[in-house]
């Protein structure tokens, strides 16, 4: 009961609102506040009344934006880097060996046969070559159908502004073919936004549409001068055979186009050979790792896993992690690393395809594909390659300082490299969403990388236009950037940093015995069998167990946030926290007030609706109850005759009735009904 009561008269006193009017309340707050500056204004004469008040308004305007500088600082989530070094026993990188050559020639040689003969007829017309040297005395013709698919061209530009495509194999060699040269239109787009040299030819060609002449003319004569044989090489891709819709890439070297050409063709030749055919046509691992010795431990061919790489064939992985507990280096030093022999074969070297010669490696962590083409290092045949390795170790902050990843689940691009049960990393998001592009626009997806469920490689014969939608894709800054915008980093990361060093392996006083027991144990033979173009040995350690962080923190925080709201109040107007309460409460009662005027404002428009209804006062209850059976109690219209008074009294006027005597009610029954 006494809870009740408590209630009822805390709601009446809620509802009766402090007591103020604005300019009350505003008086009351300035005499009353523990900020300085609003009571001089009440309390000092006019002119420091002015002065005051306009010093207070100054003050609070800096502190309002001080406040929003302060907070914008603080949402814009800016982070700092640190640095520590610590010491431990670390785990051994994964380290991935592959040979630059990605098949044995030997093998791929069937395959790929017409396609040398097309590029080596080609190479002499380029070259200029003696009547009696000329492809068209060979005894078989050659695959033209092959050529025309993806081919290369000549670009003649004596005159700069009206630039002559020449094609390199013609079938009828008349000056009457060039009167009759047709002309079209076509894009030529160059790989260097400089003018270069080709056989003596300076010239500019731009990356915009220029009006070229296409004509079926053989090049320059052999008995030219070196002056007038001024050529561009360049590779013709076009959205279908035959269509006019063609852009031709130019290179700053002819040697360039020549590699960029062949492995266009010897993509679409080998994405329809299977997998186990590609796997058993690249580099073995018995032969190409001729020993191994891991600390004080030896190891072979068998502790080494092998993946299949499209750039380079068959790569082999130790200590990947996948199906046993990741190595411990015991040591630094070179003592303590991985030692590795290796035979690259570079005498069975696709001549077209490979033009650098020695073994891809890279050092990764466990459980990651490694891309060699991006963060491989080579390895030179007939050298010992000592590698000296240091280990960063990256920390970011996670959303919303930077916007990263700890395992990719937020990533929107599906990765295409988690078939191989790896980790996520941005590289495999960058080219998983490069052949999503691939294969949603050109129909069919890349060979270099994984393919999607129910998609095929794209080739020549199925995909005519497959290598002109390549190019435009390739080259595409709008589908790069979407690409950059939907992968996201890592959010821990380690690097491995290397200190390179070479010298010549095995010496000249040494050679002989090395290569006579490197090639007993391989082949069983008292013959030797290598030499130092194929020999490569690598020294892999750590160079000390210090190792580097870079982490992360947050540069402003919430607690920065308040001290530095708090000092910027304090200093411009002495105020504090409870300054702040004050205000809060002054904004509380204003709305109060506010309330409470518009409750009023409200029951006095009903009021005067009321009075609208009745001119005179309006009856009470018991008039309007007596006025049914007392004629004398109702309203006559206004002009009516006035009638005489009727004899009598009339009965009281009850406002309310009382159902219980006065004497039972309690001494708190007014303060009940209040």
């Amino acid at each position: 009961m006494n809870l009740k009561k408590y209630l009822v008269r805390a709601l009446h006193r809620l509802q009766k609102g402090p007591g103020y009017t604005y300019k009350e309340l505003l008086v009351w707050y300035c005499d009353n506040t523990n900020t300085h500056g609003p009571k001089r204004i009440i309390k000092e004469g006019p002119k420091k009344k002015l002065i005051w008040f306009f010093l207070t308004l100054l003050f609070a305007s800096l502190v309002f934006w001080q406040w929003g500088i302060l907070i914008n600082t603080y949402l814009s989530y800016n982070v700092t880097s640190s640095l520590s070094i610590g010491f431990k026993t670390m785990k051994f990188p994964a380290v991935t060996i592959c040979n630059a050559n990605p098949f044995k020639y030997s093998e791929v040689k069937p395959l790929l046969k017409e396609l040398d003969r097309l590029i080596e007829a080609a190479l002499e017309r380029i070259l200029q070559p003696t009547p009696g040297n000329s492809t068209e005395n060979m005894s078989l013709p050659l695959d033209l159908e092959l050529w025309n698919q993806i081919p290369l061209v000549l670009i003649d530009e004596h005159d700069k502004d009206n630039p002559i495509i020449l094609d390199i194999f013609e079938t009828d060699q008349t000056a009457v073919d060039n009167e009759n040269a047709t002309e079209s239109r076509a894009n030529v787009s160059s790989d260097t936004a400089e003018g270069h040299q080709l056989y003596g030819m300076n010239g500019t060609m731009d990356n915009e549409t220029t009006e070229v002449n296409q004509t079926t003319a053989t090049p320059a004569p052999a008995n030219t001068t070196l002056e007038e044989k001024k050529y561009k090489l360049a590779v013709k891709l076009c959205s279908h055979q035959g269509s006019e819709n063609c852009t031709y890439r130019n290179f700053s070297s002819a040697a360039q186009a020549v590699t960029e050409w062949y492995i266009l063709q010897s993509t679409s030749i080998l994405s329809k050979v299977p997998l186990h055919e590609r796997i058993r046509m690249g580099y073995q691992a018995e032969d190409m790792i001729l020993a191994c010795l891991y600390g004080a431990e030896p190891c072979n061919y068998k502790n080494f896993t092998q993946i299949y790489h499209p750039d380079h064939g068959n790569c082999y992985i130790f200590n990947w992690g996948m199906d046993e507990e990741a190595l411990n280096s015991s040591n630094p030093g070179a003592e303590f690393g991985l030692k590795l022999i290796l035979d690259i074969s570079q005498q069975d070297y696709i001549p077209y395809l490979s033009s650098a010669a020695g073994a891809r490696l890279m050092l990764h962590q466990q459980k990651s594909f490694p891309f060699l083409k991006d963060q491989g290092i080579y390895a030179m045949a007939g050298t010992e390659t000592s590698i000296g390795v240091l280990v960063d170790e990256l920390e970011r902050m996670g959303y919303p300082y930077s916007d990263c990843t700890l395992n990719g689940s937020d990533v929107p691009v599906k990765n295409l490299y988690s078939q191989y049960n790896t980790s996520y990393s941005i590289q495999a998001c960058l080219r998983s969403c490069f052949q999503n592009h691939m294969v949603e626009i050109c129909g069919c997806g890349h060979y270099m990388f994984p393919l999607p469920e129910g998609v095929s490689y794209c080739n020549n014969e199925d995909n005519p236009g497959w290598a002109y939608c390549y190019s435009s894709l390739r080259s595409s800054i709008k589908q790069r950037q979407i690409c950059i915008d939907s992968c996201k980093e890592t959010c821990n990361d380690t690097q491995y940093k290397m200190t390179i060093s070479m010298a010549d392996w095995p010496s000249e006083a040494s050679e002989d015995w090395i290569f006579h027991i490197l090639s007993y144990e391989r082949d069983m033979s008292t013959n030797v069998t290598l030499d130092r173009n194929g020999i490569i040995k690598l020294n892999i350690y750590f160079q000390e167990y210090n190792y580097r962080t870079i982490s992360e923190s947050a540069a402003t925080t919430i607690v920065w946030l308040l001290s530095s709201l708090g000092g910027q109040f304090g200093f411009w107007m002495g105020g504090s926290v409870l300054c702040l309460i004050e205000f809060g409460e002054i904004i509380i009662d204003s709305l109060w007030i506010t309330v409470i005027n518009i409750i009023s404002w409200c029951k006095g428009l009903k009021q005067r609706r009321a009075r609208a209804r009745y001119p005179d006062a309006p009856p009470t209850v018991s008039e309007l109850v007596e006025a049914h059976t007392n004629l004398g109690f109702q309203h006559e219209p206004v002009g009516a005759p006035a009638l005489p008074p009727e004899p009598g009294t009339p009965p009281p006027n009850y406002d309310s009735l009382r159902v219980q005597p006065l004497d039972t009610l309690g001494p708190d029954s007014d303060a009940d009904t209040e």
